[in-house]
């Protein structure tokens, strides 16, 4: 194609997308979330090929049963657009939906094909290899955010979801396939990774590209629905740091916005074919990958170790890309040097860290050790991991109402005022339901949207270095597990369990509710027409029955220090 000709379709293709913008204002639209919107940008750019939209129910079914579409394509993983019952009903066969981002700006077109309700369970064991939430903390996401209907069909793009941070990381598909080309790299090992990386990893990366004679393009998971405890800013800079410690002109660094599933083998599989779609002509793939407690020290992985790996070696002829082992390394202090671990002899000093020293290490302002990362990378994590007397914290106090949870987070909020190192809100119950959810009733399904509101402020509040106490009834465990979950990312998360039996509760009954529920006056009060879910496993539990408020803020103050959250 010469250059004319080049101008001309261009020209026909923005025509084209400024005609579908003024018909599909027309449409009916929804806004996506972000889990959906990593979905449809990848669909978009092409990384979920040989997908052309979200899949419909036949190929669904096949998927589930057999990890290929219809006509025989392997693809292990659905990827299908979830809505709730409401949309589900006014959609129909060959309707134009727009699909937007979270402030309403339109992103693409979908024509609708298919739209079903789904067995939920049945996907999960098909995908997950389990339908148990309790066992499998991917299952309980799927279940807790997906929800009950999928729409199938074809996708016409308008534009890629806007950024503005690292765009120069933000590449396509066929962009890193033009580079490759540019830079003359025919072999490309991929690495796919939503952790950091330090020395070790740094050498088991270099080693396996060496093994397999290839360049290294490495591409971290950058996607907001990572739940670890990281800072995605610093996660990105680590990586920009890290990719000076390999041989100039060998690596490549590029992020993808990957909404993780983590179900192990399946999920491994679908990584590499993502990764060909980039253009790598091998993956690296570690011995628990995509396993939902990867990382987990000393812990039991749910997928047998290395299943991850013999799946994508399966499946190599027919991807048409090489799996590479992630070889476990260690420190060795007598050679000062990483050391395979099938060559460490029980003579030889071992050295390591893990993950949770590395952190209290960085709570506590401790040296760490440069045989461990580097300088730069520690530099960096400092940002996001402050000593814990700098981070901002959240106290959620959940119980009966006259439990005395509300009266404690008072005289909490006064001595925290009397220390005046970090802003400090209060967020109690009673003054929330007024001023952000006066509009909600007391189903489950609106006391859970309560919480949720709290905790998002809560969460922005610690994000910013400040307190924040939280002293709702919150009888729902979901509710409170997605707001550590939430609220973890960004600072401390201690929930107290204001524990007071019921009895005491009613006796003091300042309100009037028990009396009034008691006479059948009023319904939905918690402990006695309602149910209350004790936490399972809070930071601390007070039971106010034969203590003062001042003595209960006194064991929650102790417990701070205990842990370094104030001095």
């Amino acid at each position: 194609m010469d250059r004319h000709d080049y101008s001309e379709s261009l020209l026909v293709h923005f025509r084209r997308i400024e005609s579908l913008r003024k018909e599909a204002l027309s449409y009916a639209s929804i806004d996506l979330n972000v889990r959906q919107l990593c979905d449809l940008e990848l669909l978009l750019n092409r990384a979920f090929f040989p997908l052309a939209g979200y899949i419909g129910k036949q190929d669904y079914e096949s998927i589930l049963d057999n990890m290929r579409l219809v006509d025989g394509a392997l693809w292990p993983m659905p990827v299908c657009l979830d809505v709730d019952a409401e949309t589900a009903a006014s959609l129909q066969a060959g309707q134009n939906l727009a699909l937007n981002d979270q402030e309403g700006f339109m992103l693409a077109v979908l024509t609708v094909g298919d739209v079903w309700q789904p067995d939920k369970k049945r996907e999960a064991r098909a995908v997950f290899g389990t339908d148990d939430a309790e066992e499998h903390p991917g299952v309980r996401k799927f279940y807790d955010q997906t929800s009950d209907w999928y729409v199938g069909g074809t996708l016409e793009g308008l534009h890629l979801p806007i950024y503005y941070d690292f765009n120069e990381l933000r590449l396509t598909p066929a962009e890193i396939h033009r580079r490759f080309y540019q830079h003359g790299w025919r072999n490309v090992i991929g690495f796919h990774t939503d952790t950091y990386m330090h020395c070790a990893e740094r050498e088991m990366v270099h080693r396996a590209a060496r093994e397999a004679g290839a360049n290294i393009f490495l591409q971290p998971v950058v996607a907001p629905t990572h739940a670890e405890n990281m800072d995605h800013y610093t996660h990105v800079r680590c990586y920009q740091e890290i990719v000076k410690k390999f041989p100039k002109n060998m690596v490549m660094l590029g992020i993808i916005p990957l909404a993780v599933r983590t179900a192990g083998p399946r999920e491994a599989l679908w990584h590499a074919i993502i990764r060909k779609n980039y253009g790598c002509s091998h993956f690296i793939v570690a011995e628990d990958q995509a396993d939902p407690f990867a990382g987990f020290e000393d812990g039991e992985r749910y997928y047998p170790l290395h299943a991850a790996q013999e799946m994508v070696r399966e499946y190599e002829a027919e991807t048409d890309i090489k799996m590479a082992p992630l070889s476990r390394m260690a420190y060795v202090e007598e050679k000062a040097q990483y050391v395979p671990e099938d060559k460490i002899s029980p003579l030889m000093t071992v050295k390591s860290i893990t993950g949770s020293e590395l952190k209290r290490r960085l709570e506590c302002s401790l040296e760490v050790p440069e045989w461990f990362t580097y300088p730069e990378i520690v530099e960096e994590l400092r940002h996001s991991f402050p000593p814990r007397s700098r981070q901002g914290f959240t106290l959620f106090f959940t119980g009966l109402s006259g439990s005395g949870k509300s009266t404690l987070a008072k005289v909490l909020f006064v001595k925290f005022m009397e220390m005046r190192d970090r802003p400090v809100t209060l967020l109690d119950g009673d003054i929330v339901r007024r001023n952000l959810s006066s509009e909600l009733t007391f189903s489950k399904q609106h006391r859970n949207l309560n919480i949720t509101r709290i905790g998002f402020v809560a969460s922005e509040i610690t994000k910013n270095g400040g307190i924040a106490l939280c002293a709702p009834i919150a009888p729902y465990e979901e509710s409170r597990r997605r707001n550590r979950e939430l609220i973890s990312r960004y600072g401390g998360y201690i929930e107290i369990y204001v524990s007071t039996p019921l009895e005491i509760c009613e006796q003091r009954d300042r309100k009037g509710l028990y009396a009034k529920a008691r006479a059948g006056k009023v319904k939905g009060v918690t402990g006695v027409s309602d149910p209350y879910n004790p936490p399972v496993t809070p930071e601390l539990l007070i039971d106010t029955t034969d203590i003062s408020p001042t003595e209960a803020a006194q064991e929650v103050l102790l417990y701070l220090e205990e842990q370094g959250y104030i001095r």
